[in-house]
């Protein structure tokens, strides 16, 4: 569990320096350091898949995965690690929040599917 917990502070501390640089306009460092999270925190969740029983930490892991795949532009990865979280037993919140991701990266493709111009201003 070390280990799993060692990834996820890396990740998170990449991710806190990607939001400043954001905020600073370096735009090309932040989607580095967002990379960087992702990869530690995708790793972190590949050490937990299969333990179903250490929810809430192994849904959190991957939800947290997901946003950073998200974030990268990695929406199919961002996919299957929501599916993979939903495939364990999460609390029911989490599973709320994975469902909402999941919903976030696909409405877009949903309506141009059925021909809806979609306006997230108006939403």
């Amino acid at each position: 569990m070390n280990q799993i917990q060692d990834l996820h502070k890396q990740a998170m501390d990449f991710a806190e320096m990607a939001q400043i640089a954001k905020l600073r306009g370096e735009s090309a460092l932040a989607l580095q350091l967002s990379r960087q999270a992702f990869e530690k925190e995708r790793l972190a969740a590949e050490l937990i898949v299969n333990n179903i029983e250490a929810e809430p930490t192994r849904s959190v892991l991957h939800r947290s995965a997901a946003t950073l795949a998200i974030e990268c532009g990695e929406i199919p990865t961002a996919e299957r690690l929501i599916s993979i979280a939903l495939s364990g037993n999460p609390p029911q919140e989490i599973a709320e929040e994975l469902k909402d991701l999941f919903v976030h990266i696909n409405i877009h493709k949903y309506f141009a599917r059925r021909g809806i111009v979609f306006d997230e201003a108006k939403l």
